[in-house]
Protein backbone atom coordinates (compact mmCIF):
# COMPACT_ATOMS: atom_id res chain seq x y z
CA UNK A 1 0.00 0.00 0.00
CA UNK A 2 1.88 2.88 -1.38
CA UNK A 3 2.64 5.73 1.54
CA UNK A 4 1.68 3.23 4.20
CA UNK A 5 3.34 3.62 7.91
CA UNK A 6 3.25 1.27 10.67
CA UNK A 7 2.14 2.09 13.83
CA UNK A 8 5.37 1.82 15.43
CA UNK A 9 6.38 4.81 13.46
CA UNK A 10 3.52 7.04 13.67
CA UNK A 11 4.51 10.30 15.08
CA UNK A 12 2.75 13.20 16.89
CA UNK A 13 2.74 15.97 14.48
CA UNK A 14 2.56 13.87 11.17
CA UNK A 15 0.04 12.77 8.49
CA UNK A 16 -0.35 9.17 8.13
CA UNK A 17 -1.99 6.65 6.66
CA UNK A 18 -2.26 3.40 8.43
CA UNK A 19 -3.24 0.20 7.84
CA UNK A 20 -4.42 -3.44 9.51
CA UNK A 21 -6.88 -4.88 11.34
CA UNK A 22 -9.88 -3.69 13.88
CA UNK A 23 -8.46 -4.96 17.30
CA UNK A 24 -11.53 -3.14 19.29
CA UNK A 25 -14.24 -0.71 19.72
CA UNK A 26 -15.09 1.39 22.52
CA UNK A 27 -18.14 4.19 22.10
CA UNK A 28 -18.25 5.92 25.14
CA UNK A 29 -20.98 7.91 23.35
CA UNK A 30 -20.04 11.30 22.45
CA UNK A 31 -16.53 9.78 22.07
CA UNK A 32 -15.48 6.54 20.33
CA UNK A 33 -12.42 4.62 20.45
CA UNK A 34 -11.14 2.15 17.31
CA UNK A 35 -7.65 0.54 18.23
CA UNK A 36 -6.00 -0.68 15.13
CA UNK A 37 -3.13 -3.41 15.16
CA UNK A 38 -0.82 -4.27 12.29
CA UNK A 39 2.00 -6.04 12.44
CA UNK A 40 4.23 -3.80 14.72
CA UNK A 41 2.26 -3.07 17.39
CA UNK A 42 -1.30 -0.89 18.10
CA UNK A 43 -2.88 2.43 17.65
CA UNK A 44 -5.87 4.08 18.81
CA UNK A 45 -8.07 6.07 16.09
CA UNK A 46 -10.35 8.42 18.29
CA UNK A 47 -13.84 9.86 16.83
CA UNK A 48 -15.56 12.99 18.41
CA UNK A 49 -18.92 12.21 16.53
CA UNK A 50 -19.97 15.94 16.82
CA UNK A 51 -17.15 17.24 15.34
CA UNK A 52 -16.87 14.87 12.67
CA UNK A 53 -18.57 14.02 9.62
CA UNK A 54 -21.90 11.35 9.98
CA UNK A 55 -20.33 8.65 7.33
CA UNK A 56 -17.02 9.25 8.33
CA UNK A 57 -18.24 8.20 12.20
CA UNK A 58 -20.48 5.87 10.75
CA UNK A 59 -17.94 3.79 8.71
CA UNK A 60 -15.42 3.79 11.65
CA UNK A 61 -17.86 2.94 14.34
CA UNK A 62 -20.02 0.45 12.09
CA UNK A 63 -16.97 -1.84 10.67
CA UNK A 64 -16.71 -5.64 12.58
CA UNK A 65 -13.65 -6.21 14.68
CA UNK A 66 -10.60 -7.70 12.49
CA UNK A 67 -12.14 -6.18 9.27
CA UNK A 68 -8.94 -4.55 7.63
CA UNK A 69 -8.88 -1.31 7.63
CA UNK A 70 -6.86 2.10 6.47
CA UNK A 71 -6.75 5.24 8.02
CA UNK A 72 -5.20 8.64 7.16
CA UNK A 73 -5.22 11.21 9.70
CA UNK A 74 -3.06 13.41 11.59
CA UNK A 75 -0.73 11.71 14.84
CA UNK A 76 -1.42 14.04 17.89
CA UNK A 77 0.33 13.08 21.27
CA UNK A 78 -2.33 11.21 23.92
CA UNK A 79 -0.30 10.02 27.35
CA UNK A 80 -3.99 8.21 27.88
CA UNK A 81 -3.72 6.30 24.78
CA UNK A 82 -2.20 2.95 24.83
CA UNK A 83 0.76 3.56 23.07
CA UNK A 84 0.55 7.49 24.19
CA UNK A 85 -0.21 8.51 20.45
CA UNK A 86 -3.71 8.83 18.67
CA UNK A 87 -5.14 9.58 15.09
CA UNK A 88 -7.93 11.78 14.61
CA UNK A 89 -9.17 10.48 11.32
CA UNK A 90 -9.54 12.43 7.56
CA UNK A 91 -10.71 9.68 6.10
CA UNK A 92 -11.54 5.78 6.89
CA UNK A 93 -11.74 2.64 4.14
CA UNK A 94 -12.92 -0.67 4.81
CA UNK A 95 -10.89 -2.74 2.77
CA UNK A 96 -12.01 -6.28 3.48
CA UNK A 97 -15.30 -6.67 6.01
CA UNK A 98 -14.70 -9.53 8.73
CA UNK A 99 -17.91 -11.64 9.21
CA UNK A 100 -19.57 -10.16 12.87
CA UNK A 101 -19.39 -13.80 14.19
CA UNK A 102 -15.17 -15.34 14.81
CA UNK A 103 -14.24 -18.92 15.14
CA UNK A 104 -11.71 -17.73 17.81
CA UNK A 105 -11.17 -14.14 19.55
CA UNK A 106 -7.77 -13.01 18.20
CA UNK A 107 -7.67 -10.21 21.31
CA UNK A 108 -6.81 -13.42 23.76
CA UNK A 109 -9.68 -12.12 25.82
CA UNK A 110 -11.80 -15.68 25.41
CA UNK A 111 -9.32 -18.51 25.21
CA UNK A 112 -9.87 -21.51 22.35
CA UNK A 113 -8.87 -24.95 22.26
CA UNK A 114 -5.21 -25.82 20.78
CA UNK A 115 -7.90 -27.98 17.65
CA UNK A 116 -10.01 -24.94 17.04
CA UNK A 117 -7.14 -22.64 17.25
CA UNK A 118 -4.81 -24.46 14.50
CA UNK A 119 -8.69 -24.99 12.53
CA UNK A 120 -7.95 -21.27 12.31
CA UNK A 121 -4.79 -20.62 12.28
CA UNK A 122 -4.87 -17.03 10.67
CA UNK A 123 -6.81 -16.01 12.95
CA UNK A 124 -5.06 -17.26 15.31
CA UNK A 125 -1.70 -15.68 14.49
CA UNK A 126 -3.11 -12.51 15.10
CA UNK A 127 -2.53 -13.00 18.64
CA UNK A 128 0.85 -11.75 19.86
CA UNK A 129 2.19 -14.44 22.38
CA UNK A 130 1.33 -16.75 18.69
CA UNK A 131 3.32 -14.87 16.83
CA UNK A 132 5.62 -14.69 19.31
CA UNK A 133 6.46 -18.46 19.14
CA UNK A 134 7.18 -18.04 15.14
CA UNK A 135 9.30 -14.96 15.12
CA UNK A 136 11.56 -17.31 17.67
CA UNK A 137 11.50 -20.24 15.86
CA UNK A 138 12.61 -18.23 12.86
CA UNK A 139 15.17 -16.88 15.44
CA UNK A 140 16.14 -20.33 15.29
CA UNK A 141 16.66 -21.70 12.57
CA UNK A 142 18.39 -18.26 11.58
CA UNK A 143 20.95 -18.89 14.57
CA UNK A 144 21.60 -22.65 13.30
CA UNK A 145 22.64 -21.90 9.79
CA UNK A 146 25.14 -18.96 11.05
CA UNK A 147 27.01 -21.75 13.41
CA UNK A 148 27.31 -24.04 10.27
CA UNK A 149 28.48 -21.30 8.75
CA UNK A 150 30.68 -20.49 11.27
CA UNK A 151 31.75 -24.00 10.97
CA UNK A 152 32.49 -24.11 7.46
CA UNK A 153 29.43 -25.84 6.76
CA UNK A 154 27.44 -25.63 3.17
CA UNK A 155 23.65 -25.74 3.56
CA UNK A 156 22.36 -28.84 1.28
CA UNK A 157 18.75 -29.76 -0.12
CA UNK A 158 18.40 -33.34 -0.40
CA UNK A 159 15.12 -35.93 -1.98
CA UNK A 160 11.92 -36.23 -0.41
CA UNK A 161 10.69 -38.75 -2.60
CA UNK A 162 12.94 -41.76 -2.12
CA UNK A 163 12.52 -44.95 -3.45
CA UNK A 164 13.62 -47.18 -0.41
CA UNK A 165 13.54 -45.73 3.16
CA UNK A 166 16.52 -44.62 5.18
CA UNK A 167 16.10 -47.21 7.58
CA UNK A 168 13.68 -49.83 6.31
CA UNK A 169 10.74 -50.79 8.22
CA UNK A 170 6.95 -49.66 8.02
CA UNK A 171 7.16 -45.93 9.27
CA UNK A 172 7.32 -44.74 5.66
CA UNK A 173 4.45 -42.83 3.44
CA UNK A 174 3.97 -44.73 0.27
CA UNK A 175 3.12 -43.00 -3.04
CA UNK A 176 2.82 -43.54 -6.43
CA UNK A 177 5.71 -42.20 -8.56
CA UNK A 178 4.69 -42.19 -12.40
CA UNK A 179 3.36 -45.76 -11.95
CA UNK A 180 6.34 -46.87 -9.54
CA UNK A 181 6.37 -47.01 -5.90
CA UNK A 182 8.36 -44.83 -3.98
CA UNK A 183 8.12 -42.70 -0.36
CA UNK A 184 8.32 -39.57 1.44
CA UNK A 185 11.46 -39.43 3.05
CA UNK A 186 11.92 -40.22 6.57
CA UNK A 187 15.58 -38.41 6.33
CA UNK A 188 18.79 -37.34 4.43
CA UNK A 189 20.79 -39.21 6.58
CA UNK A 190 21.74 -41.43 3.35
CA UNK A 191 21.84 -38.50 1.39
CA UNK A 192 23.67 -36.57 3.22
CA UNK A 193 26.67 -39.20 3.68
CA UNK A 194 26.85 -39.14 0.35
CA UNK A 195 27.83 -35.44 0.09
CA UNK A 196 30.38 -35.63 3.12
CA UNK A 197 31.99 -38.15 0.79
CA UNK A 198 32.76 -35.92 -1.62
CA UNK A 199 34.84 -32.82 -1.93
CA UNK A 200 32.20 -30.80 -0.05
CA UNK A 201 33.12 -32.46 3.48
CA UNK A 202 30.79 -30.25 5.58
CA UNK A 203 26.94 -30.21 4.81
CA UNK A 204 23.69 -29.18 7.08
CA UNK A 205 20.27 -28.93 6.07
CA UNK A 206 16.83 -27.35 7.28
CA UNK A 207 14.03 -29.52 6.02
CA UNK A 208 11.09 -31.29 6.56
CA UNK A 209 10.93 -35.41 7.37
CA UNK A 210 8.24 -37.38 7.25
CA UNK A 211 7.49 -40.67 9.25
CA UNK A 212 3.96 -42.61 9.24
CA UNK A 213 4.19 -43.44 13.14
CA UNK A 214 1.01 -43.72 15.07
CA UNK A 215 2.04 -42.06 17.57
CA UNK A 216 -0.69 -39.50 19.00
CA UNK A 217 1.18 -37.72 21.82
CA UNK A 218 2.01 -33.90 22.51
CA UNK A 219 5.23 -34.25 21.26
CA UNK A 220 5.12 -36.43 18.06
CA UNK A 221 4.75 -35.08 14.69
CA UNK A 222 3.86 -36.78 11.27
CA UNK A 223 6.18 -34.35 9.49
CA UNK A 224 8.68 -32.48 11.43
CA UNK A 225 11.63 -29.78 10.12
CA UNK A 226 15.15 -31.70 11.47
CA UNK A 227 18.19 -29.74 11.22
CA UNK A 228 20.90 -32.06 9.93
CA UNK A 229 24.79 -32.31 10.06
CA UNK A 230 27.38 -34.61 8.51
CA UNK A 231 31.07 -33.94 8.63
CA UNK A 232 33.99 -36.09 6.88
CA UNK A 233 36.88 -36.36 8.96
CA UNK A 234 34.86 -35.74 11.67
CA UNK A 235 34.21 -38.47 14.57
CA UNK A 236 31.02 -38.98 17.14
CA UNK A 237 32.51 -36.31 19.96
CA UNK A 238 33.21 -33.59 17.16
CA UNK A 239 29.72 -33.98 15.87
CA UNK A 240 28.48 -33.69 20.05
CA UNK A 241 30.64 -30.95 19.83
CA UNK A 242 28.73 -29.35 16.66
CA UNK A 243 25.28 -30.36 18.31
CA UNK A 244 26.03 -28.39 21.39
CA UNK A 245 26.95 -25.26 19.80
CA UNK A 246 23.54 -25.25 17.47
CA UNK A 247 21.43 -25.52 20.52
CA UNK A 248 23.31 -23.00 22.76
CA UNK A 249 23.66 -20.54 19.76
CA UNK A 250 19.54 -21.28 19.37
CA UNK A 251 19.17 -19.91 23.23
CA UNK A 252 21.88 -17.08 23.26
CA UNK A 253 20.13 -15.86 19.81
CA UNK A 254 16.22 -15.53 21.61
CA UNK A 255 17.79 -14.02 24.54
CA UNK A 256 19.56 -11.55 22.05
CA UNK A 257 17.27 -10.74 19.85
CA UNK A 258 13.79 -11.76 20.96
CA UNK A 259 13.31 -9.66 24.36
CA UNK A 260 10.05 -8.27 23.44
CA UNK A 261 8.60 -12.26 22.31
CA UNK A 262 9.84 -13.10 25.66
CA UNK A 263 8.04 -10.86 27.28
CA UNK A 264 5.13 -11.52 25.42
CA UNK A 265 5.17 -15.09 26.26
CA UNK A 266 5.79 -14.39 29.89
CA UNK A 267 9.22 -15.58 29.87
CA UNK A 268 11.36 -12.37 29.84
CA UNK A 269 12.34 -13.07 33.60
CA UNK A 270 12.78 -17.03 33.31
CA UNK A 271 14.65 -17.32 29.98
CA UNK A 272 17.60 -18.88 30.36
CA UNK A 273 20.60 -19.84 28.06
CA UNK A 274 22.49 -23.21 29.20
CA UNK A 275 26.27 -22.25 29.93
CA UNK A 276 29.57 -24.51 30.58
CA UNK A 277 29.95 -27.70 28.27
CA UNK A 278 26.66 -30.76 28.49
CA UNK A 279 27.26 -33.47 30.58
CA UNK A 280 28.02 -36.97 28.69
CA UNK A 281 26.45 -40.27 30.69
CA UNK A 282 27.12 -43.29 29.03
CA UNK A 283 24.12 -45.36 28.30
CA UNK A 284 25.25 -48.09 31.15
CA UNK A 285 25.23 -44.72 33.95
CA UNK A 286 21.98 -43.79 32.20
CA UNK A 287 20.08 -46.73 32.85
CA UNK A 288 21.83 -46.73 36.47
CA UNK A 289 20.53 -43.34 37.38
CA UNK A 290 16.95 -44.24 35.93
CA UNK A 291 16.44 -47.32 37.94
CA UNK A 292 17.81 -45.26 41.11
CA UNK A 293 15.10 -42.69 40.69
CA UNK A 294 12.44 -45.90 41.67
CA UNK A 295 10.26 -44.20 38.77
CA UNK A 296 9.32 -46.98 36.73
CA UNK A 297 7.66 -50.21 37.37
CA UNK A 298 10.28 -52.50 36.33
CA UNK A 299 14.36 -52.16 36.17
CA UNK A 300 16.20 -51.43 32.93
CA UNK A 301 18.38 -53.64 31.81
CA UNK A 302 21.30 -53.74 29.39
CA UNK A 303 19.76 -53.48 25.72
CA UNK A 304 16.62 -52.01 26.98
CA UNK A 305 15.78 -48.60 24.57
CA UNK A 306 15.22 -45.59 27.20
CA UNK A 307 11.01 -45.03 27.74
CA UNK A 308 9.42 -41.98 27.96
CA UNK A 309 9.12 -41.96 31.70
CA UNK A 310 12.54 -42.98 31.80
CA UNK A 311 13.83 -40.09 30.02
CA UNK A 312 11.72 -37.57 32.41
CA UNK A 313 13.03 -38.87 35.38
CA UNK A 314 16.46 -38.97 34.37
CA UNK A 315 15.80 -35.59 33.00
CA UNK A 316 14.83 -34.28 36.47
CA UNK A 317 17.74 -36.18 38.04
CA UNK A 318 20.29 -34.95 35.35
CA UNK A 319 18.55 -30.76 35.66
CA UNK A 320 19.88 -29.27 32.45
CA UNK A 321 20.81 -30.96 28.49
CA UNK A 322 22.69 -33.77 28.52
CA UNK A 323 24.64 -36.40 26.42
CA UNK A 324 23.76 -40.37 26.14
CA UNK A 325 26.81 -41.85 24.90
CA UNK A 326 28.23 -45.29 24.01
CA UNK A 327 25.02 -47.06 23.31
CA UNK A 328 24.52 -51.03 22.71
CA UNK A 329 25.61 -51.42 19.30
CA UNK A 330 22.38 -53.34 18.59
CA UNK A 331 19.82 -50.83 19.28
CA UNK A 332 21.57 -48.38 16.68
CA UNK A 333 20.50 -48.18 13.11
CA UNK A 334 23.21 -49.83 10.62
CA UNK A 335 24.69 -46.96 9.43
CA UNK A 336 26.22 -45.71 12.88
CA UNK A 337 30.01 -47.21 13.35
CA UNK A 338 30.75 -49.17 16.38
CA UNK A 339 33.51 -48.45 18.86
CA UNK A 340 37.10 -49.62 17.80
CA UNK A 341 37.91 -51.37 21.49
CA UNK A 342 34.15 -53.04 21.75
CA UNK A 343 31.73 -54.20 19.03
CA UNK A 344 29.40 -53.89 21.60
CA UNK A 345 29.42 -50.18 21.94
CA UNK A 346 28.38 -48.13 19.01
CA UNK A 347 29.65 -44.30 18.84
CA UNK A 348 25.60 -43.04 18.59
CA UNK A 349 24.63 -40.56 21.30
CA UNK A 350 21.55 -39.05 21.56
CA UNK A 351 21.35 -35.16 22.99
CA UNK A 352 19.01 -34.49 25.92
CA UNK A 353 16.53 -31.78 26.68
CA UNK A 354 15.90 -32.74 30.56
CA UNK A 355 12.17 -33.40 28.63
CA UNK A 356 12.75 -35.03 25.52
CA UNK A 357 15.32 -36.63 23.18
CA UNK A 358 16.26 -33.27 20.85
CA UNK A 359 19.44 -35.01 18.41
CA UNK A 360 19.84 -38.84 17.68
CA UNK A 361 23.90 -38.92 15.60
CA UNK A 362 27.04 -40.92 15.62
CA UNK A 363 30.41 -41.56 13.21
CA UNK A 364 29.36 -43.04 10.55
CA UNK A 365 30.14 -46.74 9.12
CA UNK A 366 32.49 -45.42 5.99
CA UNK A 367 34.29 -49.25 5.25
CA UNK A 368 32.29 -50.84 2.57
CA UNK A 369 32.07 -54.39 4.30
CA UNK A 370 31.38 -53.60 7.91
CA UNK A 371 28.45 -51.65 6.56
CA UNK A 372 27.00 -54.46 3.77
CA UNK A 373 27.12 -56.67 7.13
CA UNK A 374 25.24 -53.63 8.98
CA UNK A 375 22.03 -54.20 6.50
CA UNK A 376 22.17 -58.00 6.71
CA UNK A 377 22.50 -57.99 10.51
CA UNK A 378 19.05 -55.06 10.43
CA UNK A 379 17.49 -57.69 8.06
CA UNK A 380 17.75 -55.38 4.69
CA UNK A 381 18.56 -56.11 1.48
CA UNK A 382 22.06 -53.91 0.63
CA UNK A 383 20.98 -54.03 -3.47
CA UNK A 384 17.56 -51.88 -2.43
CA UNK A 385 20.61 -49.71 -1.33
CA UNK A 386 22.87 -50.19 -3.92
CA UNK A 387 22.92 -46.11 -4.65
CA UNK A 388 24.04 -45.79 -1.07
CA UNK A 389 26.03 -48.48 -0.68
CA UNK A 390 28.48 -48.05 -4.28
CA UNK A 391 29.76 -44.91 -3.16
CA UNK A 392 31.42 -46.50 -0.08
CA UNK A 393 33.55 -48.45 -2.78
CA UNK A 394 35.08 -45.13 -3.93
CA UNK A 395 37.04 -43.80 -0.68
CA UNK A 396 34.71 -42.97 1.40
CA UNK A 397 36.47 -40.33 4.66
CA UNK A 398 35.30 -41.60 8.39
CA UNK A 399 32.29 -39.08 8.88
CA UNK A 400 29.57 -38.38 11.38
CA UNK A 401 26.65 -36.01 12.09
CA UNK A 402 23.32 -36.28 13.95
CA UNK A 403 20.03 -34.67 13.15
CA UNK A 404 18.27 -32.50 15.76
CA UNK A 405 14.22 -31.84 16.01
CA UNK A 406 13.45 -28.58 14.34
CA UNK A 407 10.14 -28.14 16.81
CA UNK A 408 10.98 -30.49 19.70
CA UNK A 409 14.04 -27.70 20.09
CA UNK A 410 11.39 -24.67 19.72
CA UNK A 411 9.12 -27.00 22.01
CA UNK A 412 11.65 -27.11 25.02
CA UNK A 413 13.52 -23.74 24.61
CA UNK A 414 9.93 -22.25 25.52
CA UNK A 415 8.32 -24.54 27.27
CA UNK A 416 5.49 -25.27 25.34
CA UNK A 417 3.12 -27.97 26.77
CA UNK A 418 2.58 -29.31 22.90
CA UNK A 419 4.87 -29.41 19.98
CA UNK A 420 2.08 -28.80 17.43
CA UNK A 421 2.02 -24.79 19.24
CA UNK A 422 5.28 -24.19 17.49
CA UNK A 423 3.86 -25.69 13.88
CA UNK A 424 1.92 -23.02 11.48
CA UNK A 425 0.26 -26.06 9.79
CA UNK A 426 0.61 -29.40 11.97
CA UNK A 427 0.95 -32.86 10.54
CA UNK A 428 -0.39 -35.55 12.83
CA UNK A 429 -2.82 -38.55 12.56
CA UNK A 430 -5.86 -36.31 12.84
CA UNK A 431 -4.93 -33.56 10.74
CA UNK A 432 -4.50 -33.18 6.86
CA UNK A 433 -5.86 -29.83 6.71
CA UNK A 434 -5.39 -26.93 6.57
Amino acid sequence: MENRTYTADAEPGESVTVAGWVHELRDLGGIAFLILRDTTGKIQIKFEKDEMDDELVETGLGVARESVISVTGDVDEEPRAPTGVEITPDSVEVVAEADTELPLDPSGKVDAELSTRLDNRTLDLRKEEVQAIFTIRAEIQHAARETFRDLDCTEINTPKIVATGTEGGTELFPITYFGEEAFMNQSPQLFKQLIAGSNVERVFEIGPIFRAEEHNTPRHLNEATSIDFEGAFCDHHEAMDVAEAVVTAAYEAVNENCEDELEALGLAEEFEVPTGDFPRLSYEEAIERINATGELDEQLLWGDDLPTEGEVALGEDVGEHYFITDWPSEIKPFYIMDQDDDEQLSTGFDLMHPRMELVSGGQREHRYDHLIEGFEQQGLDPEAFDYYTKMFKYGMPPHAGFGLGGERLVMTLLGLDNIREGVLFPRDRQRLSP
